[in-house]
Parts: structure tokens; C-alpha cells; sequence
């Protein structure tokens, strides 16, 4: 029998700084496919040192993550491996469809936009700026 993938302390504690609806979401996908939470809510000084290192379009308080709960979550499979588009390609599939299912059933108020197809147009190559780790609620 193999174990399930659960969240080390860290990610929990990353993951409680987010909205009950992507506590909801990435609590179910942990439930089969592991990753780690990079980041919740982000304060004032991480969001304009991102800014400044081109990692972020928006300044503060202008980003997802920057309210509190945070509207967005940096997420990544495990084993990180930051040049495997393809496997975060996977991995954002998976979240958004939970996140479809969640939201059809009624158990979430919003869906999820990913940082690898801003336009939502299932083009995964056509975006001018890719942030892969990067997923936000936004409402239908």
C-alpha cells in the first residue's frame, strides 16, 4: 500500500495564510498528488523585492497575494524541479479541475486562474510572462 502524500508543517502553515477556498482546493489535490506550498499571503517587502526582480508584475498591495487571507497560492510538484514545464503543466490541470469539481458541487465560491495560461485559453505557450508555481481565485 503506498502512502498518501501529506503537507510538511511548513506548507501547512504557507497554505493557512490563504483563502478557505484554496485551503479547500489544494487540501483535496494533496490527497493524491504531492507538492509543496511556496507561498500564501505575501507582505509589503517580498511583493516589491519581486517587483524589482521581475518575478512579479504587480507592486504592493496590488498582488493576489498580498491580502489577508491571500487570494493566491505558489504551489509546486514534488520533487521541485523548476524547468519541468511539463509536469507543472500536469499539476495545474489536476488543480483546476478540483477546483471546476469543487466549485459545480457547490463546496467553494471560486475558481482558479494559473500563472502558466493567464488568458485561460488552455494555450499553455502563449503567455509574455509564465509563473508557473502560481494560482489565484478569481469569481466566474
Amino acid at each position: 500500500m503506498v502512502d498518501m502524500p501529506s503537507y510538511s508543517d511548513k506548507s501547512s502553515s504557507k497554505l493557512s495564510t490563504c483563502h478557505p477556498d484554496l485551503q479547500r482546493i489544494f487540501g483535496f489535490v494533496i490527497s493524491f498528488f504531492d507538492h509543496s506550498i511556496i507561498e500564501g499571503h505575501r507582505g509589503q517587502e517580498a511583493q516589491d523585492r519581486f517587483f524589482a526582480e521581475g518575478k512579479s508584475k504587480v507592486k504592493f498591495p496590488n498582488g493576489k497575494h498580498n491580502s489577508y487571507p491571500s487570494m493566491a497560492v505558489d504551489a509546486a510538484p514534488w520533487p521541485i524541479d523548476w524547468r519541468d514545464r511539463e509536469r507543472f503543466s500536469l499539476f495545474a490541470g489536476v488543480v483546476i479541475g478540483v477546483a471546476e469539481y469543487l466549485y459545480a458541487c457547490g463546496e467553494i465560491e471560486h475558481l482558479v486562474r494559473w500563472g502558466g495560461d493567464w488568458d485561460m485559453d488552455t494555450e499553455v505557450v502563449d503567455n509574455s510572462f509564465d509563473d508557473l508555481p502560481h494560482f489565484e481565485l478569481y469569481r466566474p
